[in-house]
């Protein structure tokens, strides 16, 4: 599975998550009205990567910690923002715990509460 396959795979398992294209790329929003994840790939800097919610704090301290993995991302990282390099070896079961951290920041509680109540058992 191709870098964008399989991001797109962790965005799409969240709940009530839709894909359409913004500003020209992949962009995955929370009932197709807030997104939640934006693939960075059009500023022709040739690096791929996306962009996701989060707190500046995180964000900070991500940033700081490993400038080679992670990024402010113009126009929303003042807003605390993420951007995270899809180009260089991913980590993708932390970019599966960043995407659900940016899931619970832009959904509405109760459907964040989703995501973390336990499967019934069967």
């Amino acid at each position: 599975m191709d870098t964008v396959e399989r991001l797109r795979t962790i965005c799409l398992a969240l709940p009530e998550v839709t894909e359409r294209l913004s500003h020209g790329e992949p962009t995955w929003f929370v009932r197709d009205k807030r997104t939640v994840v934006m693939l960075a790939d059009h500023h022709h800097d040739d690096r791929l990567a996306f962009w996701c919610a989060a707190l500046a704090e995180e964000r900070d301290a991500l940033v700081a910690a490993e400038p080679e993995r992670y990024f402010r991302p113009p126009y929303v990282g003042h807003r605390g923002w993420l951007g995270v390099y899809l180009d260089v070896e991913v980590d993708w079961d932390r970019v599966t715990e960043l995407v659900q951290d940016a899931f619970r920041l832009v959904a509405p509680k109760r459907l964040a509460a989703r995501l973390d109540a336990a499967p019934a058992d069967g």
